[in-house]
């Protein structure tokens, strides 16, 4: 097999699976092996080897006894923990972005993504608006851990950032509030916002603890949807890892 094919093979693998974990398909405890999974996605059992080998070192699965892989189930308590240690991890990678210096040029894309959101949010708050945010707000974070200069930060957030709800663009609201949805963006855009000035100014502590404190807002919202009565094993996606 071509190297490079087989590593195409192995990202769609890994695609495929993660999406499939996190979306419910495939709930916590469900025993996988390599030769149904390679049926399933018509490759050879090599890269879907790789790719479980892959999503076990980023926590999504487990070894099994007996051999093979099952998805990992979590505690949600290990879910609001997994939305910290995003914090902490996004946290120290925008002090040291401050600290040494982001470039003009990435401040500028950062900014412009800022405005694309500040004029969605102009035209009010439709389905339109939202995929917006979420867009921008995805390459944000993604740019946020580029501009640590940190190849260890970038890979443990990218690992944390693969666990039920710790992704920033994993959003969980209380059911048909639209004003509480509302709201909970438009404090994001505005710690965004925060977040540029403190990197671009330089100023390390600010930028870390703004940081820290926006993940909160995805915490919040976990625990909201939960206490307005979303349970483990509710059809909310991530929740079907949940064991309580």
């Amino acid at each position: 097999m071509d190297p490079a094919h087989g590593s195409t093979q192995t990202q769609r693998a890994a695609y495929a699976l993660r999406r499939r974990i996190v979306s419910g398909e495939l709930p916590g405890g469900t025993r996988l092996t390599e030769v149904a999974l390679a049926d399933d996605l018509a490759i050879s059992r090599t890269p879907v080897r790789e790719a479980m080998s892959r999503l076990a070192e980023e926590g999504l699965l487990v070894r099994a006894r007996g051999g093979g892989f099952e998805v990992r189930s979590f505690t949600l308590r290990d879910a609001l923990d997994a939305v910290e240690l995003r914090g902490v991890l996004e946290g120290t990678a925008a002090r040291r972005a401050a600290e040494r210096g982001a470039p003009e040029d990435e401040l500028a894309r950062l900014r412009d993504g800022l405005a694309r959101i500040d004029a969605a949010f102009a035209d009010g708050m439709t389905a339109q608006t939202f995929g917006i945010y979420s867009e921008q707000n995805h390459a944000f974070h993604e740019a946020l851990g580029r501009l640590a200069g940190s190849d260890v930060i970038a890979r443990e957030l990218a690992r944390v950032r693969s666990l039920p709800f710790a992704s920033p663009s994993a959003f969980v609201f209380r059911t048909g509030d639209r004003a509480t949805e509302a709201r909970s963006l438009i404090v994001g855009q505005a710690q965004h916002w925060a977040l540029v000035s403190a990197i671009a100014g330089r100023e390390g502590t600010r930028a870390e603890a703004i940081a820290r404190e926006h993940a909160q807002i995805a915490r919040g919202n976990l625990e909201a949807a939960l206490d307005a009565g979303w349970q483990p094993g509710a059809p909310l996606p991530g929740m079907a890892m949940i064991v309580g």
